[in-house]
C-alpha cells in the first residue's frame, strides 16, 4: 500500500548559502520523507561568513504564498522560521488559522 509523504510548510527567510532558513528547511523534509513547500518571508545575501543583506517580503505576498499551497496541495505540518517585521507575524498568524494549519 502506498501512502501519501506528509505535506510539510516552512514560513521562513531564504539563505543564498544554502545552510540555513527555507533551504536546510527542505532538505531536512526531503530526508525525513515529506513533501516539502515553502512561503518565503526574506530573501537574504549570505553565506558562512554573514548575513550582508536582508529584504522582506511584503506581508501580503507571504499570506498568498501560504493560501496558494494550502487550498491546493494542503498542509499537514508547518514550521517557522524568520518573521522579520510585526506585519509578516499577524499575516502568518491570520493564515495558519484561516487554513487550520498545525
Amino acid at each position: 500500500m502506498l501512502s501519501t509523504p506528509p505535506r510539510t510548510l516552512t514560513i521562513a527567510g531564504s539563505d543564498s548559502g544554502g545552510g540555513a532558513g527555507i533551504q536546510a528547511d527542505l532538505k531536512t523534509f526531503s530526508a525525513l520523507g515529506c513533501f516539502g513547500m515553502s512561503a518565503i518571508t526574506a530573501i537574504t545575501a549570505q553565506n558562512t561568513l554573514g548575513v550582508t543583506g536582508v529584504h522582506a517580503i511584503p506581508a501580503d505576498m507571504v499570506a498568498a504564498q501560504i493560501d496558494a499551497v494550502a487550498t491546493d496541495i494542503g498542509v499537514d505540518a508547518a514550521k517557522t522560521g524568520m518573521l522579520g517585521t510585526a506585519a509578516i507575524v499577524e499575516a502568518v498568524a491570520d493564515a495558519v488559522d484561516r487554513h487550520g494549519i498545525r
